[in-house]
């Protein structure tokens, strides 16, 4: 079973930052962080989970209504007076590039199933390309066309794709519906399918939990168990647990 870090290690530290991304890259055996990436009304790529800024940030509004400069100023509560703000995307890849370069991988989700942000996908890409970090990275999106237009535009093949959805059945059906995705990224509870008829595919799926400032739970999950429904890699908030 591959565990990621799911938006970092995201029950400890605030979600989509650089910290939870700089404490994530540290740990031994993970297989990748998974991260959400929009674009600001003046074209900017940044890293955030929501549409609007109101859940993570002191900000109100939706994310693509404000220019780069302004999300800037955006302070996200890191506790004991501390604070954090919205990455860019490139800051993060400055951040991570070297743990990448030696195999750690990054998914990147478009954030673009309900805001269909004009040119995200040449604008990640052609980022990725500059980092030459192609073979490290999963392009995901819960909408098709987006994946589509990824493996048009990625040169060779050379990035991995997968297709979100509440369902695995829902995502292989936006697989073979033409999307072409290589993988399937279900919620976990949504596995209803045999595991025999997707054995063929990588199957990771998301779960909701705890994010921070959210106390943790003390539950764990049992991976046995989930890997005999046919799930492959896990996003998990607290992929410390598990490593």
């Amino acid at each position: 079973m591959e565990i990621w870090a799911h938006r970092g290690c995201s029950q400890m530290y605030p979600e989509n930052t650089l910290t939870a991304f700089n404490k994530a890259a540290v740990l031994k055996g993970l297989a990748g962080i998974e991260l959400d990436i929009q674009l600001t009304r003046d074209g900017h790529m940044v890293v955030c989970h929501d549409e609007d800024v109101s859940r993570t940030t002191d900000g109100i509004g939706r994310l693509c209504d404000h220019t780069l400069a302004e999300l800037k100023k955006l302070k996200i509560d890191a506790g004991d007076g501390k604070y954090e703000r919205i990455p860019e995307m490139a800051e993060v890849l400055d951040l991570l590039k070297d743990k990448m370069q030696n195999g750690l991988r990054l998914n990147i989700e478009l954030k673009n199933s309900i805001i269909p942000y004009e040119g995200m996908e040449e604008k990640i890409v052609s980022l990725i390309e500059r980092y030459n970090l192609q073979d490290k990275v999963v392009y995901s999106s819960f909408y098709a066309r987006s994946i589509e237009k990824i493996r048009k535009i990625c040169p060779g093949g050379v990035s991995e794709t997968a297709i979100l959805d509440n369902k695995v059945s829902d995502c292989l059906y936006k697989l073979k519906g033409g999307c072409g995705a290589d993988a399937l990224h279900p919620y976990w509870r949504g596995m209803d399918l045999p595991a025999e008829e997707i054995r063929r595919y990588t199957v990771r799926a998301y779960f909701s939990g705890h994010l921070y400032p959210e106390k943790p739970t003390g539950t764990k999950l049992d991976l046995t168990a989930l890997e005999q429904k046919g799930i492959t890699d896990v996003f998990l908030n607290e992929p410390e647990r598990y490593l």
